[in-house]
């Protein structure tokens, strides 16, 4: 089954800003985060896509999207009211079809011929669940990110069946309930930050939402894992969680190194590490 909507989150504190931050592309174009990210969704085959976005944000946007902007659908999450909540406020423009969830504060360096998108769409086109995107991830970076356990497919090098799923465990937790055999030691299956969800992800959330608190997305995941054949696909690339420190400078390494003037750039970083020392 093809996918043809997407969600982008962009309603969090920090997500206010980040996805306006520009970046050079490998091929020397300046342009936005929310840019990047539309370009890689609507190259996939994706039809539309809706931003999740603060009041009073919607004009930044607007400029942000570039020329993308007759496929895209503004929605105010009226109340800081989480992340989980963020996504349920996509509920109408999702309907009853399954959808890809992106975040604003990634960016993505595929190792394929396919991008990370790509990768994970072939994926998803084989099954009716939902499916993850996840990474092998040291231990260090648990803070960061939602981390998975379960079992790896026979016959598969790169797909997971989910079991469980803890938002951002300490590596003690992670050790008890997270453990997948093969992985490096230390290391733990960590979420790439794109999924295609199914609408039974927003029947959770809605279900579990109560206005008097902040709404995560790991708790529905976690129970759809239960009811659901949940599959987490292993990427062939790099995220670049732009919300970390140095983040956005790391993405712009990365994308800079990937182009056409990786020799330049690598010469200019040489002579910074040594003028620094």
């Amino acid at each position: 089954m093809n996918i043809k909507k997407a969600v982008i989150t962009a309603a969090g504190p920090q997500q206010q800003h980040l996805p306006l931050q520009t970046l050079v592309s490998p091929t020397g174009e300046t342009k936005t985060v929310a840019a990047f990210l539309l370009d890689e969704i609507f190259a996939s085959g994706i039809e539309s896509a809706a931003i999740i976005i603060a009041p009073g944000t919607e004009r930044d946007f607007s400029s942000a999207v570039a020329d993308h902007l007759d496929q895209v659908t503004f929605i105010e999450q009226a109340e800081p009211l989480g992340y989980g909540h963020a996504v349920l406020s996509a509920k109408d423009f999702v309907g009853d079809d399954r959808f890809l969830l992106m975040m604003s504060d990634h960016l993505y360096l595929s190792f394929s011929k396919d991008s990370c998108l790509q990768q994970l769409l072939s994926v998803a086109a084989s099954t009716d669940g939902p499916v993850s995107t996840v990474q092998s991830t040291h231990e260090s970076k648990l803070p960061y990110y939602g981390a998975i356990g379960g079992s790896r497919i026979s016959g598969q090098k790169s797909l997971y069946q989910v079991s469980n799923i803890l938002e951002k465990p300490t590596p003690t937790v992670a050790e008890q309930e997270l453990i997948i055999p093969g992985l490096r030691s230390g290391n733990y299956l960590c979420f790439f930050g794109m999924h295609v969800l199914t609408p039974s992800v927003i029947k959770q959330l809605e279900d579990s939402f109560a206005p008097e608190r902040k709404l995560g997305l790991t708790g529905s995941l976690a129970a759809t894992a239960k009811s659901e054949n949940y599959l987490a696909c292993e990427i062939e690339g790099l995220r670049f969680n732009i919300e970390e420190p140095h983040g956005l400078l790391r993405a712009q390494l990365g994308m800079a190194l990937s182009g056409d003037s990786r020799d330049e750039v690598m010469g200019s970083i040489i002579e910074l590490i040594a003028a620094t020392r």
